[in-house]
């Protein structure tokens, strides 16, 4: 038994804990960059509250609202060279986990001085980044405790990652109440995000008995509360369960990483910009189908959580709770084609060889494009 385990981010966590969001902005200096989408922050109220915050921890700030569903280079670009022009200290990211990437990329290219292009993971760790407060307001991508940052380069579609400590947050602000402004279809979408992380960091070939440990009390947390709170939205216990799964697998994800089903989805959203939780929701089945007999112990726990036999029923269980979820998607449904499989499969090989490497059955491309093309029309097949 050989393994290493970090932690790093402070997480703090509970229903009102956004009242932290000014002393902990405080610390980072005397001016900050807020980070956050076009729209949502705004209509909750979320970014008016945290201006105020700011103020009266007489901290200046500017704020950056260009991130969109799918983080893409060139706006890292121009937030970079605004948080450097503007001379602030650091980042206060309030939105999804393509708000709280975004702010990594920003801080790790402001810190490096060169496009956020050159950064992108070929190996090398980021060692250098602004200091940055992340407050989700989505309950999937754990993003607030990692040091990973998903970017797409709009010049060829390729959805690539910076990776290293120094993006790490130095404070998530974990709030469940935030999380309850989401539509439905997006809480559906993040929280299936949030189960991804979990099963695959247990099912990756680098899982060691810690990560195991949180990802099966991730996945508990999830298959007791997701569908709790999709039917009521004012059951604030399962929110903060379901909230906790999430960053739990936010931990796993910066521990262990994510296997195929990242891998094949990262080329859905590069090419279609498709909502992220939509796109796993099309390839997990069949790949939980696929991966039964590669690893039948841990595919056979994760079926019992979700209330299956063994590992033959895996794939069917998940496939029940994205029915539930009205995700039961196909590739189809979300806009592909037979063309597309081909440069799917390319691409994933491309940019995540090395993610689709920790799957428990090792892929060749012959697999993994059997797979997509399964992936056409499966979760209606059943």
């Amino acid at each position: 038994m050989d393994f290493r385990y970090k932690l790093r981010t402070n997480l703090i966590f509970g229903t009102g804990k956004e009242s932290t969001i000014g002393r902990e902005a405080a610390k980072l200096g005397n001016k900050v960059m807020i980070v956050t989408g076009g729209n949502s922050t705004k209509k909750s109220g979320l970014l008016d509250r945290t201006r105020k915050m700011l103020e009266e921890q007489n901290v200046e700030y500017i704020v950056f609202d260009k991130v969109q569903q799918n983080p893409v280079y060139s706006a890292v670009d121009e937030g970079a060279s605004l948080i450097s022009s503007e001379g602030c200290c650091g980042a206060v990211a309030i939105g999804g986990g393509s708000v709280i990437d975004s702010a990594k990329a920003i801080c790790a290219a402001a810190a490096y001085g060169v496009p956020v292009e050159n950064l992108v993971y070929e190996g090398k760790a980021i060692v250098r980044a602004l200091p940055l407060i992340a407050v989700p307001t989505t309950c999937g991508t754990g993003s607030e405790v990692n040091g990973v940052a998903v970017l797409t380069n709009e010049k060829n579609n390729d959805k690539k990652s910076i990776k290293g400590d120094a993006i790490i947050p130095a404070a998530a602000i974990v709030d469940p109440l935030l999380m309850t402004t989401m539509p439905k279809h997006v809480y559906a979408s993040v929280s299936f995000d949030a189960l991804c992380h979990l099963m695959e960091a247990y099912l990756s070939v680098h899982a060691n008995p810690i990560t195991d440990m949180i990802a099966a009390e991730g996945m508990m947390l999830i298959s007791d509360n997701i569908l709790e709170v999709y039917r009521n939205y004012d059951n604030i216990d399962a929110w903060e369960k379901i909230t906790l799964a999430s960053t739990l697998g936010g931990y796993t994800l910066n521990a262990i990483g994510v296997i195929a089903g990242h891998g094949m989805e990262h080329p859905e959203s590069g090419l279609r910009n498709v909502m992220h939780g939509k796109g796993l929701a099309a390839v997990m089945p069949v790949l939980l189908k696929e991966l039964a007999e590669a690893s039948p112990v841990k595919t056979a726990e994760i079926s019992r959580i979700f209330g299956g036999k063994d590992e033959s029923d895996c794939w069917q269980v998940i496939l029940k709770l994205l029915k539930a979820l009205q995700l039961d998607l196909t590739l189809d449904d979300l806009g592909f084609s037979e063309e597309d499989i081909s440069w799917l499969t390319d691409n994933a090989f491309k940019v995540s060889a090395g993610t689709i490497a920790c799957s428990p059955k090792q892929f060749e491309k012959d697999d993994i494009r059997r797979l997509y093309h399964e992936a056409m029309t499966f979760n209606k097949a059943y």
